[in-house]
């Protein structure tokens, strides 16, 4: 295996952050945000490096890009974590047995997290964070698109954990290779859990072939559905907010379902939307409404490819829904089980549809674009988990641990 001497290397770190307490994890981290800030001019060289190579009008070009702000919030973000609570050496449930056996459930780290992401540098430093928080080491795979910038940003980890006496391979970032890919996602022994961060393509491929547990994050979705009895002053500004904000995310708005009963509320709907260049690929009976109002060159009609896709850009769709259940069913079937919302002001449609829609975060009245691990006070996040075994919605440090049972006798033997 190429990268064996790498991975023995991660696990053997791993094995001695589990005798790091908490406070000693908490200086290193608060350290590392402000060596990140001090590295800010070397961190924008790099990140100008990887800019360079790819195409403005890519959608990935946002994600990668770093700006001071970005790199001020990354850091912040580093210290968020470091003010949480431990999530490790919890005791999850206590009893003693009738023969005087005192059984303790305790959380404990996984022990080696493997992470496998795109054109995001900014993960680099959340997954660090919230793996070394949680007692994890990690291993880091990220797309050539930003090679650079993340060889930047775990060089300046590496050397605030030289500087705390800590093993400089609690964190390693693998080559951007595939063949490098493949090894990770088969590392039995030395990786105990997989999570991909990217696209629907880089998620199946790692579910596909990975021989070791994966939990899928990334791809989102996202519907928003506004009901007959949806407010219009709200509808237009979540909708706006949930497109428009950071279009690029997961968590931006994908598809407009509307009532049937509401068309005549679209132009005011989408005005606001007109102003900043969106794209609408519209349903012929959202399209006959718009024609006329909307401008002629961001209004297209919809066709079946319009639904079910993570545009990841100032694009989106609109659906007529005849009703209520017609809406849910299309959110349904489309939904990657990220974020969808619905906009309405009786409290009947919303708790029926929060118990209808199948996803991680359901909404009422709201963006979906608060989808994410600081905004619901996680600190950071590891990703947006779209599945439903061990960990749901946004990961942060209580999902990056396990658990074990202790159990304490005083000499008890089982008959």
């Amino acid at each position: 295996m190429k990268i064996e001497k790498q991975l023995k290397s991660v696990l053997e770190a791993s094995r001695k952050l589990n005798l790091k307490d908490d406070s000693a994890i908490n200086s290193v981290l608060l350290d590392l945000a402000s060596e990140i800030e001090a590295a800010m001019d070397l961190i924008l060289e790099e990140n100008k490096k990887d800019l360079d190579r790819m195409d403005p009008e890519d959608p990935k070009f946002d994600r990668l890009k770093l700006t001071e702000e970005r790199i001020k919030g990354i850091a912040g973000d580093t210290r968020t974590v470091a003010g949480l609570p431990g999530p490790t050496g919890r005791i999850l449930k206590e009893s003693v047995r009738p023969n005087g056996l005192r059984i303790k459930k305790i959380s404990v780290p996984f022990g080696v997290i493997g992470i496998i992401f795109e054109a995001r540098p900014n993960v680099t430093l959340d997954v660090f964070s919230l793996c070394l928080k949680s007692g994890n080491a990690c291993v880091l795979k990220g797309g050539s698109d930003a090679i650079y910038s993340n060889q930047a940003i775990v060089s300046v980890i590496k050397k605030v954990l030289t500087k705390f006496g800590l093993d400089e391979n609690t964190v390693v970032l693998l080559p951007a290779g595939r063949e490098e890919t493949n090894e990770m996602l088969k590392a039995h022994g030395y990786i105990d859990l997989i999570i991909p961060r990217g696209s629907q393509g880089l998620i199946n491929f790692v579910r596909q072939n990975a021989t070791i547990p994966v939990i899928e994050t990334g791809a989102g979705i996202c519907h928003t559905y506004f009901d007959e009895y949806g407010d219009t002053q709200k509808g237009r500004d979540i909708i706006f907010n949930a497109k428009t904000r950071r279009p690029s995310v997961c968590n931006a708005l994908d598809c407009l379902v509307i009532h049937e009963g509401r068309l005549d509320d679209l132009k005011e709907l989408t005005e606001k939307l007109a102003g900043s260049g969106v794209v609408i690929y519209a349903d012929e009976k959202s399209f006959d409404k718009l024609n006329g109002t909307y401008p002629g060159n961001l209004l297209l009609p919809a066709t079946s490819e319009s639904f079910g896709t993570e545009f990841l850009s100032l694009k989106m769709a609109i659906k007529t829904a005849a009703g209520f259940d017609e809406a849910i069913d299309h959110i349904n079937k489309y939904t990657s089980k990220h974020s969808e919302a619905i906009i309405s002001e009786n409290k009947e449609r919303i708790e029926t549809f929060r118990k209808m829609v199948d996803a991680s975060s359901v909404y009422s009245n709201a963006s979906t674009a608060f989808t994410d691990g600081a905004q619901f006070g996680l600190g950071a996040e590891i990703g947006i988990s779209t599945q439903k075994l061990h960990a749901r919605g946004p990961m942060a440090l209580e999902e990056l641990t396990s658990y074990k049972w202790i159990i304490e006798g005083q000499g008890q033997i089982r008959p």
